[in-house]
């Protein structure tokens, strides 16, 4: 019986393990699709995600990721984007801060919109 029990209790903790946390409350989400002028060009892909790497240093930035669009026949999914940016901040503050920031802003200026046709931007909070 204990060692029914002892391995029930391992596979229930091993199994919230998994269970992601939310986001903590007042923190922002900062989602942007990008569109390459050059679609699916390698070369200025990776222009555009080291660009995103640099960001990383910003204050504020609690989370960083990027990555390519899934393919997907579900009408209700868009996979047309190439790039897209996920970014969590502290709080709003935080996002308007990284908004502004010289470092923000020159990678848009000299690298983001010079490589890419359409952003969209999408931020939320919980």
């Amino acid at each position: 019986m204990k060692i029914f029990l002892a391995l029930t209790v391992a596979a229930l903790l091993s199994s919230c393990a998994t269970i992601a946390p939310p986001a903590p409350k007042s923190s922002v989400d900062h989602v942007v699709m990008f569109w390459q002028k050059n679609p699916g060009d390698v070369a200025d892909r990776q222009k555009i995600t080291a660009a995103m790497d640099r960001l990383r240093v910003i204050e504020g930035i609690t989370f960083l990721d990027y990555g390519t669009a899934v393919p997907s026949d579900r009408p209700v999914v868009d996979d047309s984007f190439d790039v897209a940016l996920l970014v969590r901040f502290k709080n709003v503050d935080a996002l308007h801060a990284y908004e502004s920031d010289p470092r923000h802003t020159k990678e848009v200026k000299e690298v983001l919109l010079p490589l890419t046709k359409k952003i969209q931007v999408y931020d939320f909070t919980r």
